[in-house]
């Protein structure tokens, strides 16, 4: 019994040694943690990709290299460049990668990973100026920001097929105007919008000349209508006064000129008028009689 608990105190000490051994990478144990992947080496030749887990390799003849699987993030320099419309700016962008295949990325980069760095930030900035070189600001800024950042992302991902590295995303950072060149670029900008601030206020002047004249145009038409109709309206009404007059004047003529006379006295002689007229004019021949009748003739009226 005490051979046995011997026996596995000594095969746990073995195996926690070739653990630690692993961990150090200088045992027979390789020890591959999550989120890492190790590729064995044999005098310099890959031959194996281990993933997490333990494995084996030949001590002093096969050594282990570890890359991250995980996304990894790189922030290349910052750098002016200068767009279609000959405008200056400074563009600060990033890029999210991660390595694909160990056996190619050590064969193209066997610097490591601060040379795969450096090529990447290399070709991610000079796809960011020839895309940008391409485009006016405006469109850098706003337009077509999400296109051009697809393709500035395509073209990282095509240069980089073969090499162990997968390109996630490529996406500017920040765009700023040099300070030299802020303030005539903020100048320029405001002279444009004036310009157009001065067109869209003489389209709207000339739509609202455009809009008067057809509403007055239409208030003519309109008042011209009213007044035909109302000019109908008019003679219809004397025609039917007339009428009235004549039948009147037909029943009882006598009647119709009394009728006729007070209307006479009614416009002519108002509130503190007065008129010299000889006794016996015929306008005042209703003033000396009672009856509806005028005065004999002869008969003096009263004044």
């Amino acid at each position: 019994m005490r051979a046995l608990i011997k026996t596995l105190f000594v095969f746990l000490v073995v195996v926690t040694a070739l653990v630690a051994a692993g961990n150090q990478g200088i045992g027979p144990v390789v020890i591959t943690r999550e989120g890492t992947q190790q590729i064995i080496l044999r005098f310099g030749d890959p031959r194996a990709v281990v993933q997490p887990g333990p494995s084996w390799r030949i001590p002093l003849i096969e050594e282990t290299k570890t890359y991250d699987r995980r996304l990894l993030y790189l922030n290349t320099e910052q750098d002016v460049i200068q767009t279609k419309d000959q405008e200056r700016i400074m563009v600060d962008n990033y890029a999210m990668w991660r390595i694909d295949g160990p056996e190619a990325f050590l064969s193209s980069f066997p610097k490591g990973m601060q040379q795969a760095e450096k090529q990447m930030d290399r070709v991610v900035r000079a796809r960011v100026r020839e895309v940008v070189a391409r485009h006016t600001l405006t469109q850098v800024l706003t337009d077509l920001r999400t296109p051009i950042m697809e393709e500035i992302r395509d073209g990282v991902k095509e240069s980089f097929i073969g090499t162990g590295i997968a390109i996630d995303d490529v996406r500017i950072n920040r765009t700023e105007l040099p300070p030299s060149i802020e303030q005539n670029v903020f100048a320029r900008m405001k002279t444009d919008r004036d310009r157009l601030a001065r067109k869209y206020r003489a389209e709207g002047e000339e739509q609202a000349r455009r809009i008067r004249a057809e509403a007055d145009r239409d208030a003519r038409v309109i008042v011209a209508k009213a007044r035909g109709e109302a000019e109908i309206s008019r003679g219809e009404g004397d025609a039917q006064a007339t009428r009235i007059y004549a039948e009147a004047y037909g029943r009882d003529p006598e009647f119709y000129a009394f009728v006729r006379s007070l209307e006479a006295y009614r416009k002519t002689i108002g509130e503190g008028t007065t008129l010299i007229l000889s006794p016996d004019s015929e306008f005042f021949q209703y003033f000396g009689s009672s009856g509806v009748t005028g005065p004999s003739k002869g008969s003096p009226a009263q004044p």
